[in-house]
């Protein structure tokens, strides 16, 4: 959109003005830009260290309920999963990043772990996996938490760009056309005003 102006004094003034705003809101917004890209750079590293860490968990319990599936049977398996050991709560909370609301989980366990069956009929191949998968819940609690705040923040990094671009590109430019026109006008008409004036006095000089 162009910018619209009168070429007088007054509106000089205020585009001098407006620039220097923007000019303020440029830096101030490359600052938080640069600031986001630092941020999201450091919970982009977590997460995908959060993330093999998961995986490599994930596969040693599987790898320890292939095993147990071996020796049991899968209702035997089935039967001994069917009730939970204990209540689980996840406390969802927000926290900022540079004024960016991204969530923050907490679990909350009644007890301390204890296995949902008895022993009996079990092995010990089940006893891992099940350990094994109640240790991998706060991790992946803490993924997707570094996750989301990854995705936030890539969202208003975007967001950021595009603005600082905005300013940069186009009204900080704007601003500085318009001022140079409407100095450019002025200076004529203070040459067109002084030019009349003078020939107003050599005319007058003339008749004296």
């Amino acid at each position: 959109m162009a910018l619209q102006y009168k070429p007088t004094r007054m509106e000089l003034s205020n585009l001098k003005k407006r620039r220097t705003v923007a000019i303020r809101g440029h830096k101030m917004m490359k600052d938080k830009r640069d600031e986001l890209v630092r941020r999201f750079i450091f919970l982009a590293r977590k997460n995908k260290a959060l993330r093999l860490e998961t995986e490599k968990k994930l596969g040693e319990a599987m790898q320890n309920f292939v095993l147990a599936r071996a020796v049991m049977s899968g209702n035997e398996i089935e039967e001994a999963l069917m009730y939970p050991a204990r209540a689980i709560n996840v406390d969802v909370q927000k926290q900022n990043i540079l004024s960016i609301p991204v969530p923050k989980l907490t679990l909350d366990t009644q007890d301390g772990f204890v296995y949902p069956y008895g022993f009996a009929t079990t092995g010990a191949d089940l006893d891992g996996a099940v350990q094994a998968l109640a240790e991998i819940l706060p991790l992946m609690l803490e993924l997707a938490e570094v996750e989301k705040a990854t995705s936030r923040l890539a969202d208003e990094i975007e967001k950021t760009r595009r603005r600082v671009n905005a300013l940069e590109y186009v009204m900080i430019p704007q601003f500085d056309a318009a001022i140079h026109d409407i100095q450019m006008k002025l200076e004529e008409n203070e040459r067109g005003n002084t030019s009349r004036l003078m020939k107003t006095k050599e005319m007058l000089a003339k008749e004296a």
